[in-house]
C-alpha cells in the first residue's frame, strides 16, 4: 500500500465524516424538506431554528442537517447520544447551554442522536429548556417517533421524516466523493467500472454512509490511478447486510409486507419477505407464529388444514432445525397465501366479545344449567333440555342455547369460499329446520 492511498491531507476522520457537506447547497437528498421554497429551507436560511425530530433510516442525512441548521442559525452544536448518555450529561450540556447564553448571547443547538433510546424521565428533562429557550432542541431517530418519544417531547418539535437516499442521491454523493480533494479520494485518481457502481448503489440501500465507508475500504486496497470493478466490491462486501432492528421500524415493516402478501394470497411476495426476515437475522419462528394467526384469523373455515399446516411446520422447524425448518414454514406460507380467505369466525368472535362488554351478564336459561343435585333438579336445572343424539338427524330442530335476549343474532356469517362454503350450506340447512319446527321455544 503505497503513501499516497493513506494521504488525506493529515485528517484521520473517516471518509464519511470528511464529506460532510458545509453549505445547504450541497446538501444531498431530502428535497422533500430542504428543497428551495420549502417551509424548512425558507427557516433554516433566514435563520428562524425550531425544534426538530429528525425521523429516518441511518445514513440519511440527519446529522448533517442537525449540523447546517446550527452554523445558518449561528448557534453551537452541542452533541449527545442516547445510547452513552444520561440524565447528568443532559444537565451537563443545559448548563453549557445557560452559560453560553449568558456569556456569549449565543443560541445552542442540542443534537440528541438515537434519542429514543432515553426513556420518559429523561426525555422530560428537555422540556423547561426547550420552553424557556435555553436550547433548539433536534433529536434524531430510527424509530417511529408516535410510540419511542413522549407526547410532551413531541408536542414542542416538529417531526421532519427523511426518506433512504434514492440511486441518483447516491451517485451524487460517489462521484463527488471520488473526485473532492483533500477531504475526498480525489488524490488517488480512481474510477469506477459501470458494473461496480450500480453493484456499489445497490448494496448501500439508500444510506450514503454505508457507500462511502464501503468506498474507503475499496479505495485503501486499490493502486493509485486505478479501477475498481464489481469483484472489488464483492470482496470488501461478499454480501448485502439486509438492514432489519428486531424491534424497531424496519422489523415490523417487512413482518406487515409478509402478512399483507398471505392475505392477498401472493405465494412469491409472502416468499420474499419472509426471505427477507431471514436474511436480516429475523427468527423464522415468529414468522411460524404469525402464519398460526393468519391461519385462524383470515382462512379460518375456509380451510381448516390451515391451522394445521402452520402448526407442522412450526412442529417441523424444532424437529430437524433451521436448514429444513425454514423450508417448512415456506411451504406453509405458500400454502396459507394461496388458501380461500375467511375471517367470518374472527369478526363473529370480536363482535361476542363486544356484546359481552356492553351487554348485562344475561343468567344461562334453566334447561341449559347444570343440576347434579336434587335441589336443582327441583329449581328447573336442566328441565325439558333435549338431547340431540334422540333427536332425528341428531339436531334438534328448535332448541335454543343463547340467552332469550340474544335470540335474533347471528354472529357467524360463513363465507362463500372454500370449504366455509360447505358449512354455509349446512348453516342454513339447520335454521330452515329451525323455522319448520313446531317445538321452537318463544321469548
Amino acid at each position: 500500500m503505497t503513501s499516497l492511498q493513506l494521504d488525506f491531507s493529515d485528517d484521520i476522520r473517516p471518509l464519511a465524516a470528511r464529506m460532510r457537506p458545509q453549505q445547504l447547497a450541497d446538501y444531498v437528498g431530502q428535497q422533500h424538506l430542504v428543497a428551495p421554497g420549502t417551509p424548512l429551507h425558507k427557516a433554516i436560511t433566514a435563520g428562524r431554528v425550531f425544534s426538530l425530530i429528525l425521523w429516518g433510516p441511518p445514513g440519511t442525512g440527519k446529522t448533517t442537517l442537525a449540523e447546517l441548521i446550527a452554523s445558518h442559525a449561528n448557534a453551537a452544536m452541542q452533541r449527545i447520544s442516547a445510547v452513552t448518555a444520561g440524565v447528568k450529561e443532559i444537565r451537563d450540556a443545559i448548563s453549557e447551554a445557560k452559560l453560553r447564553q449568558q456569556q456569549y448571547q449565543q443560541r445552542t443547538l442540542l443534537f440528541v442522536d438515537e434519542v429514543h433510546r432515553f426513556n420518559k424521565a429523561q426525555q422530560d428533562a428537555f422540556l423547561p429548556h426547550i420552553e424557556d429557550g435555553t436550547i433548539i432542541f433536534i433529536g434524531a431517530t430510527t424509530e417511529n417517533p408516535a410510540f419511542a418519544l413522549n407526547n410532551a417531547v413531541l408536542s414542542r418539535a416538529r417531526v421532519c421524516v427523511l426518506k433512504p437516499l434514492t440511486e441518483q442521491d447516491l451517485q451524487q454523493v460517489l462521484h463527488h466523493a471520488l473526485n473532492t480533494e483533500p477531504a475526498g479520494l480525489g488524490a488517488l485518481k480512481l474510477s469506477i467500472a459501470a458494473d461496480a457502481e450500480r453493484l456499489l448503489l445497490q448494496l448501500s440501500a439508500g444510506d450514503a454512509r454505508r457507500l462511502l465507508n464501503v468506498l474507503e475500504q475499496l479505495a485503501e486496497l486499490a493502486e493509485p490511478g486505478s479501477c475498481i470493478t464489481a469483484e472489488q466490491v464483492k470482496q470488501v462486501v461478499p454480501q448485502q447486510l439486509a438492514g432489519f432492528d428486531r424491534e424497531g421500524d424496519v422489523f415490523y415493516d417487512l413482518i406487515s409486507a409478509f402478512h399483507k402478501s398471505v392475505w392477498g394470497s401472493d405465494p412469491d411476495a409472502a416468499l420474499y419477505w419472509y426471505a427477507r426476515i431471514l436474511a436480516g437475522g429475523g427468527d423464522p419462528l415468529y414468522v411460524a407464529r404469525r402464519l398460526l394467526a393468519i391461519a385462524s384469523e383470515d382462512i379460518g373455515n375456509a380451510d381448516p388444514r390451515a391451522l394445521t399446516l402452520a402448526l407442522n411446520a412450526w412442529d417441523t422447524f424444532s424437529r430437524v432445525g433451521p436448514a429444513e425448518g425454514e423450508r417448512a414454514i415456506a411451504q406453509a406460507a405458500v400454502y396459507l397465501a394461496l388458501a380461500p380467505k375467511s375471517n367470518a369466525v374472527y369478526m363473529a368472535f370480536n363482535r361476542i366479545k363486544q356484546q359481552i362488554a356492553d351487554m348485562p351478564d344475561y343468567p344461562v336459561p334453566l334447561h341449559l344449567r347444570n343440576a347434579p343435585t336434587a335441589l336443582q333438579k327441583q329449581l328447573g336445572h336442566g328441565a325439558e333440555y333435549r338431547y340431540a343424539h334422540n333427536e332425528p338427524g341428531a339436531y334438534a330442530a328448535g332448541e335454543r342455547y343463547l340467552p332469550p335476549e340474544l335470540w335474533h343474532e347471528q354472529f357467524y356469517q360463513p363465507s362463500e369460499r372454500g370449504m366455509e362454503k360447505q358449512l354455509a350450506e349446512k348453516l342454513r340447512y339447520l335454521r330452515e329446520l329451525d323455522a319448520q319446527s313446531q317445538t321452537k321455544r318463544q321469548p
